[in-house]
């Protein structure tokens, strides 16, 4: 299986906030936001790793370019990466898109916080999705912190029946930016950029209208790194996680 990260946004909410870091380099706990997906990655068996990041700064690239010689703490990284500024997340999506055409996929976006251990066991279902002949596999969460949520419409098998700006049908869930797809779905990508669309939720509801079988997988939270304050919060959602762990 591959993954895909997007890390191509310019991180302004957080530069007017005063964190001058690119915000792949941001630290939470220690460890930067990349650093940590890619470990998280490379814990399940990832194939390959493509990552996309802007070229507006010269210190993203640099770090990857010195993950890829040298790996991550002296793992070895399978990974790839392109270096380019687009003008939204459906375009990065579209840029990395030409690696991700031979393999099932996990994308997500460079600030995505999650619990590992619900990741991983949701890496082994969208396994079984896939196995199963569906097309994709959703991460999902009823924990609303959002500015803009997109709600989630299920059945009662979890089968996503559509996506929402607006809670217009009582849904229970929100997107949480995790997408486990199947190469089919890139073409429903290709035709979105070609109308000139530039929304990953456009993407997700033209998923729907093209008729691709999609799953979705709850996760107990799931944050994004916006604004300043959402560094504590998401090292404070980390910490209560190794408790957790430590506990066992």
């Amino acid at each position: 299986m591959k993954f895909a990260i997007i890390a191509a946004g310019e991180g302004s909410r957080l530069r007017e906030e005063g964190i001058q870091q690119p915000k792949p380099l941001v630290k939470i706990n220690g460890e930067h936001l990349i650093d940590r997906l890619i470990r998280v990655f490379l814990d399940c068996h990832a194939e390959e790793i493509v990552v996309i990041c802007n070229d507006l700064t010269t210190l993203v690239s640099q770090h990857l370019q010195l993950l890829s010689d040298q790996g991550l703490e002296g793992t070895s990284a399978p990974l790839k990466f392109i270096v380019k500024s687009t003008p939204s997340s459906m375009h990065s999506f579209y840029e990395l898109s030409t690696m991700l055409d031979d393999a099932p996929f996990v994308l997500t976006t460079v600030d995505t916080i999650f619990q590992e251990e619900e990741f991983k066991a949701y890496v082994e279902a969208f396994e079984r999705v896939v196995a199963d002949g569906n097309d994709g596999l959703m991460g999902v969460t009823d924990y609303i912190d959002d500015e803009k949520p997109l709600y989630v419409g299920t059945d009662q098998a979890m089968n996503i029946t559509g996506f929402y700006d607006d809670n217009v049908a009582n849904c229970t869930y929100i997107s949480g930016g995790i997408y486990g797809l199947t190469p089919s779905s890139l073409s429903t990508l290709n035709a979105c950029v070609q109308r000139g669309e530039s929304r990953m939720r456009n993407f997700q509801r033209a998923l729907v209208s093209d008729g691709q079988k999609l799953k979705a997988h709850r996760f107990s939270k799931v944050l994004d790194i916006d604004h300043a304050s959402d560094i504590e919060k998401a090292e404070e959602f980390l910490r209560r996680d190794a408790t957790k762990d430590m506990s066992r």
